[in-house]
């Protein structure tokens, strides 16, 4: 197509020197045709037509407009990433899940195991582990977030290495899915440092805030930083408003998409802490590392000869430095609270009285109390004498080795 009618595009600058040019309607930046071609030096013919090497040129340069004009078109917005550490995650997870399967050894360590002609890495009895995975004392030793062990044996590298950590088969296959459908297309358009350092922050705020109100038990799984990536998608749809078509539904889809699965939170046996905690982060972190150009601007570097950009817009919308700079204060502040406050030992649920039903809202159908079971030991030799703390009953056992998952799962028994 011909450069006379002139050619309306926007330019977007989605990461510095990727920018891209594409049409858009009017009203957005527009680019000034190039300069004519040098004038023929042949005369023209003297019926007043043009000669053949004027009709050559002619040709050649129209030819050339219409290369130019078509390579404007051809562009995109914003560069394509090739995603890499999405999937690195995802491997990196399951490999931790079968070493994990390999150091717990069910064969070894318990009485009867699921899967059993798998060896070593067989499942822990249902009534123990029902996702079909490892023994409490397996993840724990691998791990696992236990807010007595960082507080008073100082392990705060639990709080990272527990979300790489699951509890089970089922647990890891529905993370890992939900991973790669909302992982993969977010570095796909802003690349993997950006997703890569989201991922781990927002799982470090679900581990702290998990930790602050959970001080019982273990905890292990990516849903905190899941949760990071999908308030981050909610966030960057906020902080880039300017560039979106149907701006309303999307936001209206991501907000019904994260009230279903927070209200799953509500249910026995799921940590909903680390959940908000990972989602909180990831919504601030949205606004920090995803930010970009606003609709209709134009880096004057990436112009290509010959053209001129009309538009004068600036890069970013003032709300968006707005909102950057208060996400950041916040992300800072939160995460300094919050350690200082896990560190010394601070139990939130003890200054909120009703902040429990924020993970766990009990109903006739289920409970949310925990039954974790606690027992009374001595040991002779291989001869172990256990007392259940909660109904006071007691029986010797022989132990078939020195392991504290055999002796949790004989406490359990005795206690159910």
């Amino acid at each position: 197509m011909g450069m006379d009618s002139g050619i309306e595009i926007k330019v977007m600058n989605p990461r510095k020197g990727d920018n891209a040019v594409h049409p858009v309607g009017p009203g957005h930046a527009t680019l000034a045709p190039p300069a004519s071609s040098q004038p023929s030096t042949s005369p023209p013919l003297p019926d007043g037509r043009p000669s053949r090497q004027q009709q050559q040129q002619q040709v050649h340069g129209q030819r050339q407009r219409q290369r130019q004009g078509q390579a404007l078109i051809d562009f995109k917005p914003f560069k394509k990433w090739v995603p890499w550490v999405v999937p690195g995650f995802v491997l990196a997870n399951i490999v931790v899940f079968v070493i994990t399967m390999f150091i717990n050894d069910c064969p070894k360590n318990s009485v009867s195991c699921v899967a059993q002609f798998l060896g070593r890495f067989s499942f822990q009895p249902l009534k123990e582990n029902p996702l079909l995975g490892p023994s409490a004392s397996t993840l724990e030793k691998m791990g696992a977030l236990e807010v007595y062990k960082i507080v008073h044996r100082h392990q705060a590298w639990r709080l990272i290495s527990c979300i790489w950590l699951h509890a089970g088969v089922f647990h890891i296959l529905a993370n890992m899915l939900s991973l790669v459908f909302i992982g993969i297309r977010l570095e796909q358009e802003f690349g993997f440092v950006r997703i890569g350092l989201l991922y781990l922050i927002a799982g470090f705020g679900g581990s702290l805030m998990s930790s602050l109100f959970i001080q019982s038990g273990i905890s292990v799984g990516a849903s905190g930083a899941l949760f990071g990536l999908l308030g981050s998608m909610l966030s960057e749809l906020i902080t880039n408003w300017t560039i979106y078509a149907n701006k309303l539904a999307a936001l209206l889809t991501l907000i019904l998409i994260t009230v279903i699965n927070l209200a799953l939170g509500l249910l026995p046996h799921v940590d909903n802490f680390a959940h908000i905690g990972g989602f909180l982060s990831g919504f601030l972190l949205g606004f920090v590392f995803l930010i970009r150009p606003q609709f209709g601007y134009v880096n004057k570097k990436h112009v290509p000869p010959g053209y001129i950009a009309a538009s004068h817009k600036p890069k970013h919308k003032p709300y968006q430095y707005v909102l950057w700079i208060i996400s950041l204060i916040l992300l800072i502040v939160g995460y300094t609270v919050g350690l200082v406050l896990l560190l010394r030992g601070v139990n939130l649920n003890d200054r909120c009285s009703w902040c429990h039903y924020m993970t766990c809202v009990p109903t006739s159908m289920w409970s949310c109390n925990s039954k974790q079971a606690h027992c009374e030991s001595i040991q002779t030799g291989n001869q172990l004498n256990l007392t259940c703390i909660s109904n006071g009953k007691s029986n010797i056992y022989t132990l078939s080795g020195e392991n504290s998952s055999e002796v949790q799962q004989l406490c359990s028994k005795l206690c159910s």
